[in-house]
């Protein structure tokens, strides 16, 4: 039915094409540094153990953190501490949203409790995962890339997922620096809206759009210098990801 609605194009000329591409990609593997993950493991395990310390010493009791039900009951029950939402089931909810309002309120526990989730999901889920991931033939991780699994139509990763690498706080980030090149090579990312911007500038043959990019400047620290009146100084990621959506 594609070839006879003259919609094979895609299928013929891009996915098809792409199988031996992902193919090599997935054998040939990602380095990383294993080194490196195994001392972020160790690294998080003690921030992990100073956490619970801080949490312990507030309850006066020890508890399984990571059980929601425990963690309910001690916060709302034996603390009373309020914000107080059950879930369907019946148990004390302690989502993020919950604990982040009871941050915001003044709550040095729920700081706490953030902060250990944060770093047992980036230990269990990255460091302590990848670590087990890497080939002994290789010395490499070898995902698995899907083409057709997104609806944008982008590649999605698979065990293990290297898309979903944090980025937004300072442990996530340094998870990134266990990806490594090779010998005598430097490892370069191409992002998608900014590809699309110059595409837009040249497109558009907008001015100012043209000299931001000749001037090697940033356009969403640009954008929010001009939308919200501020200084180049006073740019923050706040006010970059606000004029990144304008």
């Amino acid at each position: 039915s594609l070839t006879r609605e003259k919609n094979s194009f895609v299928y013929e000329k891009i996915d098809k094409p792409l199988i031996n591409v992902l193919a090599s990609m997935e054998n040939y593997g990602v380095k990383v540094d294993k080194k490196c993950l195994e001392n972020l493991s160790s690294e998080f395990s003690k921030q992990i153990q100073r956490l619970e310390e801080q949490i312990f010493k507030i309850t006066k009791k020890e508890f399984n953190i990571g059980s929601p039900k425990q963690l309910g009951e001690i916060l709302f029950e034996e603390m009373g501490l309020l914000g107080v939402k059950k879930t369907k089931t019946g148990t004390f909810s302690t989502n993020s949203n919950i604990l982040e309002e009871l941050a915001f309120n003044g709550e040095e526990i729920a700081n706490y409790i953030l902060g250990w989730r944060e770093l047992s999901k980036l230990k269990s889920t990255y460091t302590d995962a990848l670590i087990e991931q890497i080939s002994s033939k290789t010395g490499r991780v070898h995902t698995s890339y899907a083409p057709a699994a997104t609806i944008t139509g982008r590649l999605s990763s698979n065990n293990p997922n290297l898309q979903n690498i944090p980025i937004r706080t300072l442990n996530g980030k340094k998870i990134r620096h266990a990806f490594i090149p090779e010998n005598n090579n430097q490892l370069v990312s191409f992002d998608y809206s900014q590809i699309e911007l110059r595409l837009a500038a040249e497109i558009s043959n907008d001015t100012n759009l043209i000299q931001a990019f000749k001037n090697e400047e940033d356009i969403h620290s640009l954008t929010a210098i001009q939308i919200f009146g501020v200084k180049e100084k006073e740019v923050n990621t706040n006010y970059r990801r606000k004029a990144k959506t304008i």
